[in-house]
Formats: structure tokens, C-alpha cells, sequence
């Protein structure tokens, strides 16, 4: 019998672990007479923190992009912890994305590149048909190519994100750490990671993905719902 699949990412509570939860404390309860700037600050990042360690021991999965982020969180709540100013949080929002893109492109020679992670991922796409078109149709170099340029568009998103995190914690991040102040600026840099950050560097990630559909598609022959993992069927009801 095949093991089951890992369970799939809820998305909502992703979200509302990861920003809804950690914004309202840094924003509303920690000043003086709530939780207090640092005892706020340790609340608001024990959600994504507990988040990623519940959904790994649920679906006993990680790698190298989830492992940073949740490093990311941890050394957040040591600045803060430290009353470090501004500009190295800056510097750290700046630095995660940059490793990750760095890596990215590390990886692109090595056995198996952070992009066959991220875009050719079996839990989604039919990988053994797949690799068994590219070889009947001699196309392996064609699919190399394809994933050197996924890579690289891929690489230049995080290091977009970089860029658009540092420049959004320098403008945010004013006042003194270890304050109530700083605690609402950090919980506004959070949210609006989403709109300002997330979204552009998610607009290269899918044009990373496009592309990267579009040449597999012409490697391999097949239509854009054959590339992807058929979905198991649940039983149906017994016909008489």
C-alpha cells in the first residue's frame, strides 16, 4: 500500500496565524496596561512560531524556504527582545529573502535545484509521466533550459521581496524598541508586508510559473490539466 499524500497547507489559517493574530497583539495589546511591548512582542510571534511547528508535526513535512522563515521569526523576537533599532530589523528583512534567492541560484547545479522543489513538485504535477515524455521525446535539454530560466525568475523575486522589505521597514520602523510605539510599527510592517511585498514579488513568482507550465507543455505534449497530479477519487456509493 502507497503512503498517504502529506496533508495540504490550510491557507486561511496560514493567514490569520501568520498576520491576522501577530498584527492585533503588536497593534492593540501591547501597550502598559495590556500584555506590555516585549511580553506583547514574544504573544504576537508564538503564533507563527506554534503554527510551523503544529503544521510540521501534522504533516510531517519541511524544507529549506519553511526552515528560514521560521529562523526569520525567531531571531525577530531576539532583536526586539534586545531593543535593537530599526535598521537591523531592516537589515533582517532584507537579508531572508536574499538567502533564499541566493540559494535559488546556488541550486541550479546542483542534483536537486530549490526550483524542482518549489515549481516541479510531485504533491501537485504528474512527475513520472513527465519524465517519461521528456525522454521519448528527447526534449531533457529542452526541459534543462527551462528550469536554468525558472531559476533565475524565480531568484528575482525573492531578491524583489528583499528590497521592497527593507525599504518598508526603514519607512515604518521609527520609534525606540522595547516601546509600545515600535510594537504598532511593527504589527503595521507586518500587514502591510501583504499588499506592498507579497503581491509584487508573488506577480514574478507567477510568471515564473507560467513560463515554466508553457515550456513543459510544448517539451512534453501534454495540456496544462495532464501536467498536474490526478486527484485520488474518494469511493462512491456501492451501485446494486
Amino acid at each position: 500500500m502507497s503512503s498517504s499524500a502529506p496533508k495540504r497547507e490550510n491557507l486561511l489559517v496560514n493567514l490569520i496565524c501568520n498576520v491576522a493574530l501577530p498584527t492585533l497583539v503588536l497593534t492593540k495589546f501591547s501597550g502598559d496596561q495590556a500584555l506590555g511591548p516585549n511580553l506583547g512582542l514574544v504573544v504576537a510571534l508564538a503564533f507563527p512560531v506554534g503554527y510551523g511547528v503544529q503544521d510540521f508535526i501534522r504533516r510531517r513535512r519541511v524544507n529549506f524556504i519553511s526552515a528560514i522563515g521560521f529562523a526569520s521569526v525567531l531571531i525577530s523576537g531576539g532583536l526586539g527582545l534586545m531593543h535593537l533599532d530599526g535598521f537591523w530589523f531592516a537589515i533582517k528583512e532584507a537579508a531572508v529573502p536574499s538567502i533564499i534567492g541566493g540559494a535559488v541560484l546556488l541550486s541550479m547545479r546542483a542534483k536537486l535545484p530549490l526550483v524542482q522543489e518549489i515549481l516541479y513538485n510531485p504533491q501537485i504535477m504528474d512527475v513520472p509521466r513527465i519524465e517519461s515524455l521528456l525522454d521519448e521525446r528527447r526534449t531533457r535539454a529542452d526541459f534543462a533550459r527551462l528550469m536554468r530560466g525558472a531559476s533565475k525568475l524565480l531568484a528575482l523575486s525573492f531578491f524583489v521581496s528583499a528590497g521592497l522589505n527593507y525599504g518598508l521597514a526603514r519607512y515604518l520602523l521609527k520609534s525606540p524598541a522595547g516601546t509600545e510605539a515600535f510594537n504598532a510599527e511593527l504589527g503595521q510592517m507586518h500587514l502591510w508586508s501583504w499588499p506592498v511585498i507579497v503581491l509584487p514579488s508573488m506577480a514574478v513568482m507567477m510568471l515564473a510559473l507560467w513560463r515554466f507550465m508553457k515550456g513543459l507543455q510544448a517539451a512534453t505534449g501534454l495540456t496544462l490539466d495532464e501536467l498536474m497530479q490526478p486527484q485520488r477519487q474518494a469511493p462512491g456509493p456501492t451501485q446494486k
